[in-house]
């Protein structure tokens, strides 16, 4: 989604303030205030997490709504406690809250969340995932593995969730583990002539789709073998990237060993300049030191995640997904298309 930036304040990237003029045109229609009916106003509720409450408040403001008064609290021993504050008996019940890190944390709140609402009597109860953890476990690659991403959706339909609103999952075989309605939204980020990079052949899928929606931008794969987790080896790239511009796509950026490597590798088969976009950023150490080495002319992400103050850095740019977000929250309770959003 292309969003206008403002200008930098000492140095920092800032989220795009969305207004009229930079929404796109579906999403103009129904804006703040008019958004939602007043009749609908006391059947729909948001609750946030305490994983993203920044994302969630925006979500709430472009829906026209005020976030659910919900009590999130820690014991001494590190147990969980959630008690809703006010009443969700017979209503529509959007719980944001994304398995960023602590990942472990964030998913058993999450869990207490939809189990709080379930027994206050919620007519439904959606998941809203902005990150959806534990979705790299998403198959066997070698014996005797777990497939983590599976057990997490058991975990989360058990709890008695009746729908998941997930953004950019790892791969599109994870909704598949879901036992209940799934919408899968994604984020897209526009810019002039490129040729696309996929770091790796898993992603080529994701790529293809995003360079498609460039004018059928070229395409290009590095090829990478890991030697194991969070670690990988580049070993050479298919595609011509002499004298363009590279934009490097991935649903994530972990400690960027693998989109680093790869943005080297492109520098080295002569790509004038080296972007890198991603949905969300986890940013695990080393991540910084890699992003910003120079290797990238710009590092575009969203705010799936919290970036905190201390991992920005000068060609970090950050957007908001929350209108997305928010129009297909909309767009679920209004029993709307989702997938025309994107076309």
């Amino acid at each position: 989604m292309k969003c206008e930036l403002t200008d930098a304040v000492n140095g920092k990237p800032r989220v795009p303030v969305l207004n009229d003029q930079t929404l796109p045109k579906y999403l103009q229609s129904r804006r703040l205030e008019n958004v939602v009916d007043k009749n609908i106003n006391n059947e729909i509720k948001i609750f946030s997490g305490t994983g993203n409450f920044m994302l969630s408040q925006e979500i709430a403001k472009y829906m026209g709504l005020n976030l659910g008064n919900i009590r999130i609290k820690r014991f001494a021993d590190g147990e969980i406690y959630v008690q809703l504050q006010e009443s969700v008996r017979g209503c529509d019940v959007y719980l944001v809250q994304p398995s960023c890190p602590p990942a472990n944390e964030n998913l058993m709140e999450l869990l207490i969340m939809i189990d709080a609402c379930r027994r206050a009597s919620a007519k439904n109860i959606t998941a809203v995932i902005p990150y959806f953890g534990y979705a790299r476990a998403d198959r066997k690659t070698q014996g005797r593995e777990s497939i983590s991403a599976k057990l997490v959706a058991n975990l989360i339909t058990e709890a008695g969730a009746d729908r998941v609103l997930a953004c950019d999952i790892h791969s599109g075989q994870s909704m598949g583990y879901f036992d209940i309605p799934v919408d899968h939204v994604y984020c897209q980020i526009c810019s002039g002539d490129l040729v696309v990079v996929s770091p790796d052949v898993g992603g080529v899928a994701r790529a293809r789709a995003f360079a498609k929606k460039l004018s059928d931008a070229p395409l290009a794969i590095v090829d990478k073998r890991r030697s194991g987790h969070n670690v990988a080896e580049v070993m050479n790239l298919i595609g011509d990237v002499k004298g363009k511009v590279a934009v490097m796509l991935d649903d994530m950026i972990d400690t960027a060993g693998t989109i680093a490597k790869g943005a080297d590798l492109l520098h080295d088969v002569g790509a004038r300049e080296v972007y890198a976009c991603s949905t969300h950023a986890v940013f695990s150490p080393p991540a910084i030191e890699r992003l910003s080495s120079g290797l990238f002319h710009e590092v575009i992400v969203t705010n799936t995640l919290p970036v905190s103050e201390e991992n920005y850095f000068p060609q970090l740019t950050v957007l908001s997904v929350a209108n997305l977000m928010g129009e297909t929250i909309r767009r679920v309770h209004d029993d709307c298309s989702v997938s025309s959003i994107f076309q």
